[in-house]
């Protein structure tokens, strides 16, 4: 057996932690670059520690899922104002666009340099520049990937900029943070958790660590989700959540995903959709797919066992099968108001050019069985 396993540096859990930040951002620099997502004036409790703290701020927004050309200009702002710390918060994008920035930081050239499928793919040369990893939703894990998702609108693709060097310094992780999240973004989030659970464990690159991870994460995501999504201010609830989006940022860090995330990252290029919105309104269609193959071609692959470990899990029945396991979802789908992927634009000529590019995406390499064009262009009709 041999099997990696890394992670952010340091990893901080507890409701009212974001209270620790100021000293922990002392630590690593006194002029940060603030990363946050569209709405600035959430940054303030962060921006009130750093000040007190001796840490100069200079934010930068990103409104929506980042570009490369919003990288870029990140980048610049850095720079000009000489940063040598990055601390991001909000959701995976302001996470993401702050892994970038703090890689781009320490090596050379754009983001193109060093993108997949359409980029060069050069391997970064220097740790990034040290970043504070401080998630506001409960969805990506992105606080302890080794990844960046980036849009690149000239090819309509989102991939990823990779590679271990990019984990952030410290992970910092307030679930009291989410409390203000509404029950549509704790859906789309939630299920984006429940999905980096579930595909890292059925991935041929599972391991003994992130098995245990997996399973503990589907645990809490299948006792809390609804929760949350009716009550905000659970505490309870937002706790699990946190943990379950942590786990899925551990498991498929060192795991890898599955068809889900294979089509997420294309279909986010050609629809103006959340990046969780395609993830929900995948799960389900994904998850029969793969079970429906795997019974068909390869009856003895660990796979189908891992699918009827989750159903159990998911069902809390230990009798349950695989299949349970996608009825299960369907339900939880249906109570959380999963909008399809039609409601987002994506239209029936849009299906063949998604699948040819979700054959190309690195996500797909974890996928616990190939599947073809057709089964591939049924999910998204199904998703639809």
């Amino acid at each position: 057996m041999t099997f990696e396993f890394a992670t952010a540096g340091r990893i901080i859990f507890g409701g009212g932690s974001l209270a620790q930040v100021g000293s922990l951002a002392a630590e690593l620099g006194q002029r940060a670059l603030v990363v946050g997502g569209g709405s600035p004036e959430r940054l303030t409790p962060l921006l009130a520690r750093l000040e007190p703290a001796r840490v100069s701020p200079h934010t930068f927004s990103v409104p929506g899922e980042p570009t490369i050309e919003l990288i870029a200009a990140g980048l610049e702002q850095a720079r000009d104002a000489d940063c040598r710390l990055v601390v991001a918060m909000g959701g995976g994008s302001a996470l993401d666009a702050g892994k970038a920035i703090a890689a781009l930081l320490n090596n050379p050239g754009e983001p193109l340099d060093y993108l997949e499928v359409v980029g060069k793919g050069r391997p970064l040369l220097h740790p990034a520049a040290p970043l504070i990893a401080i998630p506001t939703t409960a969805g990506t894990g992105s606080e302890v990937t080794r990844n960046a998702v980036l849009g690149v609108p000239s090819e309509g693709v989102k991939v990823s900029m990779r590679s271990p060097l990019m984990l952030p310094r410290i992970a910092l992780i307030d679930p009291e943070l989410a409390y203000s999240l509404p029950p549509e973004v704790t859906a789309s989030t939630g299920l984006d958790a429940l999905t980096q659970c579930l595909e890292p464990l059925v991935s041929p690159f599972a391991n003994p660590l992130t098995d245990a991870i997996c399973r503990e994460g589907l645990r809490r995501a299948a006792h809390s989700l609804r929760r949350a999504y009716a009550h905000s201010h659970d505490a309870a609830a937002r706790r699990d959540m946190a943990l379950a989006s942590l786990s899925g940022g551990l498991a498929l860090a060192n795991a890898k995903l599955g068809a889900v995330h294979g089509f997420a990252g294309p279909l986010g290029g050609m629809i103006r959709a959340p990046h969780g919105s395609i993830c929900a309104a995948l799960l389900p269609a994904v998850t029969r797919a793969n079970i429906t193959a795997l019974e068909a071609r390869n009856p003895t692959s660990p796979a189908l066992e891992r699918y009827r470990q989750a159903a159990a899990i998911l069902t809390e029945d230990p009798a349950a099968t695989a299949e349970d396991a996608v009825s299960w979802i369907e339900t939880l789908c249906a109570d959380l108001k999963v909008s399809p992927l039609s409601s987002f634009g994506l239209g029936e000529g849009q299906i063949a050019e998604a699948v040819a590019k979700a054959r190309r995406s690195s996500s797909m390499k974890g996928n616990p069985i190939e599947l073809s064009e057709v089964e591939l262009a049924r999910i998204l009709q199904l998703a639809s």
